[in-house]
Formats: C-alpha cells, structure tokens, sequence
C-alpha cells in the first residue's frame, strides 16, 4: 500500500519541509513569509491526524504507513526547529533537547521492536501531549506577530517550546524506565 491517499499524505509532509525552509529566502516582507510559513506547517501538520483517521476509515492502513507517519512528523518537526533557531527564534538547546529525544526515542523503539519488547515503548499520553504542545510552540514561532492584536505569538511560542523541552526530557526518562527493566530481562 505505498501509494494509497493516506500514504500519500504522509509524503506530503516530507515534501512539505523543503517548501517551508524556502518560504523564508522569498523576496517578500517578513510578516507575509511568516504568514505563509505558519499556514503552511498548520495545513501538512493537520495530514498528520487526516492521514491516520484516513487510513482506518478506508481500510488502508499497512506496515509502511505506520513506518512513515512518526518518520514524517519527526522530519516536519526537526526542520522546523531548525528554522527557528536559524531565525533566532528558538534556543539552540531547545532544539537540540527535542532533536536528540526524537533520535534516541526511535533508535529505542527499534531495538525493543527487535528484542521483542516493543510494547514497553509503545506511545503514551505523556508523549502526546509533548507533541501537542510543540505542535502548537512551532506555528506561533513561526508567525512571530500578534494574532488578534492581543496574543504575543512570539512570547507564547517560546514558553511552550521550553514547555516541550522538559515535556521531551519527561518522556525520555518515562520511556527508558519502561524500556530497562525488558532490555535487563533479554540480555541476561
């Protein structure tokens, strides 16, 4: 099933990342390519949830899909801290907290998967909810403005982003407790 709409999709969140990147080196004036930005991350961001309710709706879920989705978000994700530091909108250690989980985090699952102990790892609310509140941090860094004229995105972005980061490192050390005790049981 790799080309089915929800895998497609998923794909649009990778090709997604060049477009946002460029976004910033159009000939346009800060607030519209932070505009665009923004709008941009909301809507292939948004695929992420479409996708998933997509393919169980149409009965189309397979093992690549379920392979791809995290890959896509991380990717979407990493770009996009990328940007901001690079835009001096994020702290490069915010950045680099949130990154490094992601990388170890995967490389974890995939050895529990391996040694038979994926469930341990499997996703827990704690996870969700770091998502959700980087998914929210990254948008309103990204316009960098007053939406309404009364919310300060730039202020809001940069608290939940930190919010994310100890959420990250939260979720890391609950999923290595989860992890140790299988990986002491299967390599005794």
């Amino acid at each position: 099933m790799f080309w089915t709409l929800p895998t497609i999709m998923t794909w649009t969140r990778i090709v997604a990342i060049p477009l946002i990147v460029g976004v910033f080196y159009l000939p346009l004036d800060a607030p519209t390519r932070n505009l665009i930005a923004t709008v941009m991350f909301v809507v292939f961001a948004a695929t992420d949830w479409l996708d998933g309710f997509l393919a169980r709706r149409l009965n189309q879920t397979s093992a690549f899909g379920a392979f791809l989705d995290p890959v896509a978000d991380k990717f979407l994700v990493c770009a996009s801290l990328l940007v901001l530091v690079h835009l001096d909108r994020a702290n490069v250690f915010v950045a680099l907290i949130i990154i490094g989980r992601e990388i170890a985090i995967s490389a974890l699952r995939e050895w529990m998967a391996q040694i038979g102990a994926g469930r341990s790892v499997a996703v827990h609310m704690l996870g969700k909810v770091k998502t959700t509140v980087q998914m929210v941090a990254i948008p309103f860094l990204l316009f960098d403005g007053m939406l309404f004229g009364v919310i300060d995105t730039g202020l809001w972005g940069t608290w939940l982003i930190w919010a994310a980061a100890v959420l990250t490192v939260w979720s890391m050390v609950y999923y290595l407790q989860k992890a140790i005790p299988e990986i002491r049981a299967r390599t005794e």
